[in-house]
């Protein structure tokens, strides 16, 4: 196997000029993106467009940093804030209306662990799977290998190093489930502070609730 064949199965690879190669068209895609007139939303968004596997209707605030983009897959209204890092070395899937914070961090890319195996330049990545309607906090970090369940919370400032369940609020470093979000949250928008009523029966009217 060669080495993008090896990377693509998951498998210890080392990034040699094939690999590389593969990098430069990101790289020259978000040359233009990171340094675009910001207020250009239509512009950025068409050129989000073209540097993702697949999206629909996503948007990212630059800076955005990532190795290929073509591994990159998310669902509807994708939206990632400032100084986002997506280290997609494997496949990293996000699902519907998922929204990462300022300063998120997802990695697919790891080294081996003993030093004289890690002086071989081979590496390896391992997927990272995201759910439907995620939150990720500020400053998170999801590590390689990760899923997150559908419905999630994860606080900011979390390394993610496992799995976490759907419908979960979860957070610290290592970023453990603090509890089950439940219909009991669904009006609260702040601590134990609720949505006013104006802006409630709005939500309300979108969602159909009576």
């Amino acid at each position: 196997m060669n080495h993008l064949e090896r990377r693509d199965a998951q498998m210890a690879y080392i990034s040699d000029d094939a690999v590389m190669a593969e990098q430069v068209r990101c790289r020259q895609l978000l040359q233009k993106f990171n340094f675009m007139d910001r207020s250009d939303f239509k512009g950025l968004a068409e050129l989000v467009r073209e540097i993702l596997g697949t999206s629909d209707e996503a948007f990212i605030n630059p800076p955005f940093y990532c190795d290929y983009g073509s591994h990159i897959h998310t669902g509807k209204r994708f939206f990632a804030n400032y100084n986002c890092t997506i280290i997609d070395v494997a496949p990293v899937t996000i699902g519907d209306y998922c929204q990462l914070a300022p300063n998120v961090a997802i990695y697919t890319a790891g080294h081996p662990i003993h030093p004289e195996t890690r002086d071989s330049a081979y590496e390896y990545g391992k997927a990272v799977n995201i759910g439907h309607h995620v939150w990720v906090g500020g400053n998170a970090v999801i590590l390689p290998g990760v899923t997150i369940g559908d419905c999630c919370v994860i606080g900011a400032g979390s390394v993610v190093t496992r799995d976490i369940p759907a419908w979960s609020l979860a957070a610290g470093n290592p970023c453990r489930v603090i509890r089950k979000i439940t219909d009991a949250d669904r009006r609260l928008l702040f601590r134990k502070e609720e949505i006013d009523e104006e802006a409630w029966e709005d939500i309300c009217r979108m969602n159909g609730w009576s």
